[in-house]
């Protein structure tokens, strides 16, 4: 069985069991989180999309803050003198799925 779950703004492709880094998330270490606005389930053939679908995603942190790798923006005006150089690093959480119920 699988579900599509909209995580912070994204769609996730989950299954139970599976591990994944999703955009950071309110919580601790060992926290259960629950999802539910799931957009769409497969259970072995039984499909259920839109208004039609009654589940819930659960789902424990195992990890609460992981940075992402650094993203440099750098603009630059040629022969003008003009030079900026930002950078961030995003956050994620990694989290386990427990259960598609």
């Amino acid at each position: 069985m699988f579900a599509v779950v909209k995580i912070a703004g994204q769609q996730f492709r989950v299954q139970a069991g599976q591990s994944l880094y999703v955009p950071h998330l309110q919580g601790k270490t060992g926290d259960k989180v629950e999802f539910s606005e799931v957009l769409f389930t497969d259970d072995n053939g039984s499909i259920a999309s839109g208004a039609g679908v009654k589940a819930t995603v659960t789902a424990e942190i195992v990890n609460d803050l992981i940075q992402g790798d650094k993203v440099i923006a750098f603009k630059m005006k040629r022969r003008k003198g003009y030079r900026k150089k930002k950078g961030h690093r995003t956050h994620y959480t990694q989290i386990k799925i427990q259960s598609i119920a």
